[in-house]
């Protein structure tokens, strides 16, 4: 395999909790990031899944920078982020972007289409003047909009025409990698095949890396490479799309599949629902021992004691943590 372009060690997010005045003093720690490690070759898009509040979009922050980690390594090529400079971190920043989850927030409704896509390349110092409007009206081309809305504001477009305004944004400073928080999760259903479609189209033009953070796992298997699964701010499992999808290791990967509606009602009827009990323990106090071992319907004795099982390669390319597959 190639040198991979993104790699993670042992990243840990971890925000305090202050109470008590006047000093407002650090208590506790909420775990939202709680030791990751992965990696992700140039070309690949990564899919990052799992339940609302588990870490995934923390993950993603912390990758670019935008959340400092408490602990950690983030590798950009051969360049340790998380110790670097901040000129340095800028510089590495316009081979970086993110498409945020929201288009309506994500967007200054005070300035116009044009001065939002071209502002990247003001800051990175890519192009001025005509060169930049022309780079604008072929950018936004490449994304599906007319390079008359050059001049139009935010408020003038649709949800997934802002989304594309959003993309635009994050391909004009020219990046190798991108992460898409939840991109397609405030569109209308028909809209996100769309953008689905789209992200795969600029990936394939312009060399892109992803790493796609969603809860559609039906869309997830259709635009990811590989597939991490995450749970209270780890891992659980990690393999190929193929492998994950069809032969799930981990109890919450299977709860989690089993949740995917399957279009031909036959098979829907015969197969067999895991319904996962409880809710999600708090950040604030995870378990100890394997943090799923609270909701597992396969729980044994050894889950629930420390250490934790280790997040390990099982079979080639298949990484998962679990006491059974020991």
């Amino acid at each position: 395999m190639s040198q991979p372009l993104i790699r993670v060690e042992n990243l840990k997010v971890h925000f305090p909790v202050r109470r008590g005045l006047p000093w407002q003093r650090r208590t506790e720690w909420v775990k939202a990031v709680d030791g990751l490690s992965f990696s992700i070759q140039p070309g690949e898009t990564l899919g990052l899944v799992g339940e609302s509040g588990c870490g995934k979009s923390t993950t993603g922050r912390a990758i670019l920078q935008l959340e400092q980690p408490t602990a950690g390594d983030v590798y950009f090529e051969d360049t340790e982020l998380t110790t670097s400079k901040s000129e340095s971190l800028r510089r590495q920043r316009q081979k970086m972007q993110m498409i945020f989850q929201d288009p309506y927030a994500s967007l200054n409704p005070r300035m116009t289409v044009g001065s939002i896509v071209g502002e990247p390349m003001a800051v990175h110092k890519l192009a001025q003047g005509q060169e930049k409007r022309d780079r604008v009206h072929h950018i936004l081309d490449t994304v599906g909009l007319s390079p008359q809305h050059y001049h139009r504001y935010p408020h003038e477009f649709s949800g997934g025409q802002r989304q594309r305004v959003v993309i635009a944004r994050a391909l004009a400073a020219d990046p190798d990698f991108i992460v898409g928080d939840e991109p397609i999760a405030a569109l209308d259903v028909s809209i996100q095949a769309q953008v689905v479609n789209l992200l795969q189209s600029l990936q394939q033009e312009f060399g892109l890396t992803y790493l796609f953070i969603a809860h559609d796992l039906s869309v997830v298997r259709h635009i990811a490479d590989r597939v991490a699964v995450m749970y209270l701010g780890k891992l659980m499992e990690l393999a190929d799309r193929v492998s994950l999808y069809e032969d799930p290791l981990h109890p919450y990967t299977q709860a989690l599949l089993s949740a995917v509606p399957i279009p031909d009602p036959k098979l829907e009827a015969k197969r067999e629902r895991i319904i996962l009990q409880g809710d999600v323990p708090s950040p604030l106090h995870p378990p100890k021992g394997c943090c799923f071992h609270t909701r597992c319907p396969a729980v044994m004795p050894e889950c629930r004691q420390d250490p934790e099982p280790a997040f390990r390669e099982v079979r080639p390319g298949h990484h998962v943590a679990c006491h059974l597959v020991d």
